[in-house]
């Protein structure tokens, strides 16, 4: 159970909102469409891509006029009151026939411009995504080294979409240990998976309910080399992975931690951070 990264181009796709469907209290699914995701080769697992939204004075995003390498520059060089509001999601699920792309939203209570997009999308709403041509790209992070007996997810409701693709592409052989913090006991979903997965999900309405660093630190983990793939709110993945590399002994290389968001930074502050650091790594 093991996969190895590859450069792979990625390019921008043209879609429409074919349809949104409420999954609970904290989520939309959105259905994304349109010819042009013939192209779209999504690798499974925790497949990111880019997805750009306009703002509420415009019909359809605006962007660079292609996905060469300086995109970003092109992109951070427009009039941020009109180039496109850019985020991250992953890839629930792809189809062919038709094709069709699920991308799951969380909703957060701080109204941010994807987050309020989401709330209100209807079918035909214009969007533009930047993905990859081939199926095994660097927007996967999940990848188990050799050697690998058993795996570690860790996710908040910004993570479960990834977690929920992680699991749906691990083989039967595959032994995981999962939890999943969630803020209503609505939002608990059902998690297709061949292998052998023990689910705990944690509640934040349920007064007595464990953060997922508490649930993990008592836990009792199986025999054999683990993986962990640790995402959700920036300061508990951090946490988690002090605890899992300096009390529980995993190697470094085996641990794959991301900061989905961070606890009381908006999107558009992370965003800022992003383009000032990428700016001063051009200079």
């Amino acid at each position: 159970m093991s996969t190895t990264a590859t450069a792979a181009p990625f390019r921008f796709f043209d879609s429409r909102v074919v349809r949104t469907r409420r999954l609970g209290p904290s989520t939309i699914r959105i259905t994304f469409g349109g010819d042009s995701l013939a192209g779209f080769a999504a690798g499974g697992r925790d497949q990111r891509f880019k997805l750009f939204l306009p703002h509420p004075h415009q019909y359809s995003p605006v962007i660079p006029t292609d996905a060469g390498e300086d995109w970003f520059a092109r992109w951070r060089a427009m009039d941020p009151a009109v180039r496109a509001v850019m985020r991250s999601y992953t890839v629930r699920e792809q189809r062919r026939d038709p094709g069709e792309l699920d991308v799951d939203f969380a909703l957060h209570g701080d109204g941010g411009p994807a987050s309020r997009w989401a709330a209100r999308a209807v079918p035909g709403d214009p969007v533009v995504l930047l993905g990859p041509v081939e199926p095994d790209n660097g927007g996967v992070d999940f990848r188990p080294p050799p050697g690998t007996d058993w795996v570690l997810l860790t996710g908040d409701e910004t993570a479960l979409p990834a977690v929920a693709g992680i699991l749906a592409w691990l083989p039967v052989t595959a032994r995981a240990r999962v939890w999943i913090e969630v803020p209503h006991a609505a939002d608990v979903q059902d998690l297709p998976t061949r292998a052998e997965a023990e689910i705990t999900w944690l509640v934040r309405e349920d007064a007595h309910a464990e953060t997922i660093v508490d649930a993990v630190r008592a836990a009792a983990f199986p025999p054999g080399a683990p993986y962990a793939w640790i995402a959700g709110e920036a300061g508990g993945v951090r946490a988690l992975r002090r605890h899992l590399v300096g009390e529980r002994g995993f190697d470094r290389r085996a641990v794959t931690f991301t900061g989905y968001w961070r606890r009381g930074v908006t999107e558009e502050d992370l965003l800022a951070e992003a383009v000032a650091g990428t700016a001063a790594a051009d200079d």
